[in-house]
């Protein structure tokens, strides 16, 4: 019997490269700890593995809590069919953040000490227990999907009995430390350049996760159709394009009166590398919103996808600025990623993409597609209607 090779593309490649760069940089990492690894000091103790590994990996999985949400807590059934893959999405997500916590902390043995070593008047202890929490809750929320595969109906009867509570309680979680994350930075008022320091930081992190999540659920579904060869769920991607712009208003719109309330305007007027940064971010949000608005923009499956993807890099920017740009500018240091956080990083992110597809290549992720008649007018209609319910 013969064995068949998987074939070589460049995309396999790519990702291979990607791998064996990341094994390397782990090996330097166990071997000779941050001080080999990375270019983090102890004037600047969170780099790239914080900033963009658990503060955008933590954010980039909030589809899952806000389509269970909709679904489950406000009962709009029409999105039901996008729902398994942002729980996978979100389970993924969550689970590559633990193991970026991994390399982050000086001794990754100690993961399980605020489990047992509790300090309820730490951010980071309320951060830890969520996290774990709302990780344990998505594995449950995902478990039905090896169940169906294997046939187990016992145990199916069993999780679905706890199914209701399950989700208020992952959203409660999520909703605990998506808001707690920008707790972290509210310590360090004199080090955080004002573009980004804001009492309301929480509040900040908390809305602009909502958007990331929907702009996740977008792209996800834009790539899954490709790459499954379905037919993308135009309908109610198009209604989600539009509670996205509703989102993203309400976010930049607190925003700027934030920055209003704290005199922080005048910043915009200096010639810093932070207010290019700020630009950008904010740019990154408002185009898509704009467009987002516009009916015939949502009907256009190439256009949601790039609104959705500006989304997102808006999402990574603020994240990144905040710590990453705005430390600096207060901290009065500089910070470069050295190329082994970077190969990490980008190993984490590939193996997420990785299995991802073997998920949902192998276990009943999406629903059975049903083939409707109705025009894209009316699709449009249906849309608006499920966005303003």
């Amino acid at each position: 019997m013969s064995i068949k090779l998987p074939k070589i593309t460049v995309w396999r490649v790519i990702f291979a490269v990607i791998l064996a760069c990341g094994l390397y940089a782990t090996y330097l990492r166990v071997m000779y700890g941050l001080g080999g690894a990375t270019n983090l000091s102890d004037k600047f103790p969170w780099g790239l593995w914080i900033a963009f590994d658990v503060m955008c990996g933590v954010g980039l999985a909030a589809g899952g809590f806000t389509l269970v949400a909709m679904v489950h807590i406000f009962n709009i059934e029409k999105y039901r069919p996008i729902l398994r893959p942002a729980i996978l999405t979100a389970f993924l997500g969550y689970t590559l953040v633990v193991v970026g916590l991994l390399y982050d902390l000086g001794r990754p043995d100690r993961l399980w000490h605020p489990l047992v070593m509790w300090n309820p008047h730490s951010v980071m202890f309320e951060v830890a227990w969520c996290v774990t929490l709302y990780t344990t809750v998505l594995f449950l929320e995902f478990v039905p999907v090896v169940f169906e595969k294997f046939g187990l109906h016992k145990p199916l009867e069993w999780i679905h009995r706890i199914s209701v509570p399950l989700m208020i309680l992952g959203v409660l979680l999520s909703t605990l430390h998506q808001s707690s994350l920008g707790s972290l930075f509210l310590i360090v008022p004199e080090k955080l350049y004002p573009l980004w320091y804001s009492p309301i930081l929480p509040l900040l992190f908390y809305i602009s996760s909502i958007a990331v999540g929907l702009a996740m659920t977008i792209f996800e579904s834009w790539h899954s159709s490709r790459a499954f060869g379905r037919a993308l769920e135009l309908p109610l991607l198009m209604s989600m394009g539009r509670v996205l712009a509703v989102v993203l208003s309400v976010y930049l719109w607190i925003r700027f009166l934030d920055l209003s309330h704290r005199h922080a305007f005048a910043l915009l007027a200096q010639n810093r590398i932070e207010t290019w940064l700020f630009a950008l971010e904010i740019a990154l949000m408002a185009v898509p919103m704009v467009l987002l608005y516009q009916a015939r923009i949502r009907r256009r499956p190439g256009a949601l996808y790039a609104c959705a993807v500006m989304v997102v890099f808006g999402f990574i920017a603020n994240r990144l600025n905040v710590g990453t740009t705005g430390l600096e500018a207060g901290s009065g240091t500089h910070y470069i990623p050295k190329w082994s956080e970077i190969a990490v990083t980008l190993s984490i992110v590939a193996v997420g993409f990785a299995t991802f597809r073997m998920i949902a290549q192998y276990f009943p992720i999406f629903e059975v597609e049903e083939h409707h008649s109705a025009g894209p007018e009316m699709e449009e209609t249906e849309a608006d209607s499920v966005a303003v319910g």
